[in-house]
């Protein structure tokens, strides 16, 4: 459980909108680590759709009742769940759509 002083510091960070010092900060890491040790490493969301993480994929900790919205939530270990990259950007609706791609150049040339 979240101290008062700890949650009166984190509410702080969450109004500057700075929360790299949460994460940079000793009982974030030391709880994250447990986090993955209970969860083996995997991926929870791709383990319950029945698929396998890639042995390269990078692992996250994701709050499941968010940092912003639930403060006194965001040391309990049952809020956090191991995911993948993928599956977190996708949990909090966050893809790349200004990326620029390369427009495929033989898209519109028939080749046969």
């Amino acid at each position: 459980m979240i101290s008062p002083e700890r949650l009166q510091w984190l509410n702080g960070l969450i109004e500057q909108d700075k929360m790299i010092p949460f994460y940079k900060s000793k009982e974030w890491r030391a709880l994250r680590q447990q986090a993955l040790e209970r969860d083996n490493y995997e991926c929870q969301e791709c383990k319950e759709k029945g698929t396998v993480t890639s042995r390269n994929a990078k692992l996250e900790v994701h709050h499941i009742k968010e940092v912003k919205t639930h403060p006194k939530f965001a040391l309990e270990l049952w809020n956090l769940k191991t995911v993948c990259t993928s599956c977190h950007n996708k949990a909090h609706d966050r893809f790349d759509m200004n990326k620029t791609y390369k427009k495929n150049r033989f898209a519109d040339d028939e080749r046969w």
